[in-house]
Order: structure tokens, then C-alpha cells, then sequence
């Protein structure tokens, strides 16, 4: 009885180390897991002038902290300043014009149109007068038709010069038509349009921050060319960060959206807790992968994760190990 037990015994111990190895040889050719791992990102803000000019001073340096509204760069520009100058100059004139047309004539200026008027109608009286004789004097033979109808001409003259004198003083007296003060506040606004394109410029010319942020990059220095729209400054806004990994479709079942999912932070030395946020499929010219006869051909997708609650020092750069 003992030794067929003992032959049992050991019957069950060779079944029990061949499943062993058996499995053990198994995981050997399985191929192995690779860890889905990704890398940490952040919402960056490139800042750029809308006008070129030369970067006269950086207020900033890199890794530092700015607010909202803190001056980033300075950018040196004649031209603008230039701009800003012909249009204060044209506003001046402008002004001035418009004030003239709508003040109207001095008053010396009216007081001499009254007086032509006043004199042209006293020599008109008097041309009158003259004819009135004359034609009497005509009347009785005394002086020769051509005299009275010469008399008659200077009557009629000095009355016409009489008539246009009190026109003129009529019309200083008046001002300005209602169309030349509509043309002179016309100009006077597109004159102030001018005015505040260039202000605007000139406000280009000082970079403030758009958000708060930390600086990433700066790619110009002081006395260097900062051509239109070039990024000078690059921010970071450390408050808007997350994860992303490539994730091949046979494997993506696990990251749907809003699914929650355990990571490793090498660099900190923690695990912290990620929720998929957005999910895209990545250009399939870099990431099909063609099957092999009888498979299906796999397309990678890009997903987004965002830590569910704030990790301390995490950065953009760094590596997240997700648990599979």
C-alpha cells in the first residue's frame, strides 16, 4: 500500500511540474505586452506682434511665471512712431478746417462785405440818378441819344454790381453751405480712423500676455528683427494639461471616452488617476498596420487624458506608464 501510494504520489508530482512547465513554455512564445505609455502635455500660447519691428527689451525670462496683462516684450519701430505722427498732424488740420467752416466768416469779414455792399448800391443810386437827368435832358434835345443810352448802361451796371455785393454779404453772413460742414466732419472722422489705426499699432509695439502662463521659449533676443506674426515668446499654461498615448484599435476597448484609468509618473515617483477626455484617429499613412493573410488591417488613435484631480509638478515632457 505504502509504495502505491508513494508511485501515486510521484505520478501527481510529475503531472503537476509538467503543467508548469508546460505553461511556462506557453507565456515564453506569447509576444510580449508593451506598456501603454505616453507623454505629458499642455496648452501653449504662442505671442507674436502684429506689426515687424525690433525687439528694443524682453521682460521675461525663461521658466518664469507671468499673470494676465504683464508686459512681455517691447518692440522699437520709427516707422510706426512715424505713422502715429503724420496722423496727430492730419487730425490737427482736419480740426482746424472743420472749426473754420463751422464758425463761418469773421466778423471782419462781414463787416467789409457789408460795406461793398453799401457802396455798390450808393454808386447805383447815383448811376440812377444820372440816367433819370440825362433821359430828361434827352427829352428836351439837349444831349444826344448815344449820352442817354450810355447813362442807361452805367445805371443798369452799378445796379447789377449792387445786386452781386449783397449776395456776397449775404452769404458771410450765412457761412458755410450744410454740405461743406457734412465734407468737413467727414474728414474730421476718417482723419480720426487714421488716428486710431496707428494708436493701435503703436499699442503692438508693447506685448502683454494674453493668459497666465510660464514662459517656454524665447526665441528672440534684444536688438533682433522680430518679423510680423513671428512667436517671440511662448507660454505655457500649466493648468490646462494631460496625457497622450497611441493606442492601436485592438486594444482600444479599455480608453473610451470618459473612462478613468491608474498611471505611473516615473519622473515624480507616483501613480495618479487620468479620465479619457477626447479621441482621434492619428493619419493612417503613419500608423496602419497591414495584416497578415486572413487578419484585418489596424489603425492607431490618439487618446487624450486628463488627470482627475491636480498632480504636483507635472509637466509637459513627461513620461505617464498606463496599467493595462
Amino acid at each position: 500500500m505504502a509504495q502505491a501510494r508513494t508511485r501515486r504520489l510521484a505520478a501527481v508530482a510529475a503531472v503537476v511540474v509538467l503543467a508548469l512547465l508546460g505553461w511556462g513554455v506557453y507565456q515564453a512564445f506569447q509576444p510580449p505586452r508593451d506598456p501603454v505609455q505616453g507623454q505629458v502635455e499642455a496648452q501653449e500660447i504662442n505671442v507674436s506682434s502684429k506689426v515687424p519691428g525690433r525687439v528694443g527689451r524682453v521682460h521675461v525670462q525663461l521658466g518664469q511665471t507671468v499673470k494676465h496683462g504683464d508686459l512681455l516684450f517691447e518692440l522699437d519701430s520709427p516707422e510706426v512712431r512715424a505713422k502715429v505722427a503724420q496722423a496727430e498732424a492730419a487730425r490737427d488740420a482736419a480740426r482746424a478746417a472743420s472749426q473754420k467752416v463751422q464758425a463761418g466768416a469773421r466778423p471782419e469779414e462781414i463787416v467789409a462785405a457789408r460795406a461793398n455792399w453799401e457802396r455798390a448800391e450808393a454808386g447805383a443810386r447815383l448811376a440812377r440818378l444820372t440816367h433819370q437827368r440825362i433821359a430828361a435832358m434827352y427829352a428836351e434835345g439837349v444831349v444826344a441819344r448815344q449820352k442817354r443810352d450810355d447813362a442807361e448802361a452805367q445805371a443798369r451796371s452799378a445796379a447789377e454790381l449792387a445786386t452781386a455785393a449783397r449776395a456776397q454779404y449775404d452769404m458771410a453772413r450765412r457761412g458755410a453751405r450744410p454740405e461743406d460742414k457734412l465734407a468737413a466732419e467727414a474728414q474730421l472722422r476718417q482723419v480720426a480712423g487714421v488716428l486710431a489705426e496707428s494708436g493701435a499699432a503703436l499699442d503692438e509695439t508693447r506685448i502683454t500676455a494674453p493668459a497666465a502662463g510660464e514662459v517656454a521659449k524665447l526665441a528672440i533676443q534684444a536688438g533682433e528683427l522680430a518679423p510680423q506674426g513671428f512667436p517671440v515668446v511662448t507660454l505655457v499654461d500649466l493648468s490646462d494639461i494631460w496625457a497622450v498615448v497611441a493606442v492601436r484599435e485592438d486594444e482600444f476597448a479599455p480608453y473610451a471616452k470618459d473612462s478613468l484609468h491608474q498611471a505611473t509618473i516615473p519622473a515624480l515617483g507616483r501613480k495618479a488617476q487620468f479620465k479619457v477626455s477626447a479621441v482621434s484617429a492619428l493619419p493612417a499613412f503613419a500608423t496602419w498596420r497591414a495584416a497578415r493573410p486572413g487578419g484585418t488591417d489596424l489603425r492607431t488613435f490618439e487618446v487624450r487624458l486628463r488627470p482627475t484631480t491636480a498632480v504636483p509638478g507635472l509637466r509637459p515632457g513627461m513620461t505617464v506608464v498606463f496599467d493595462r
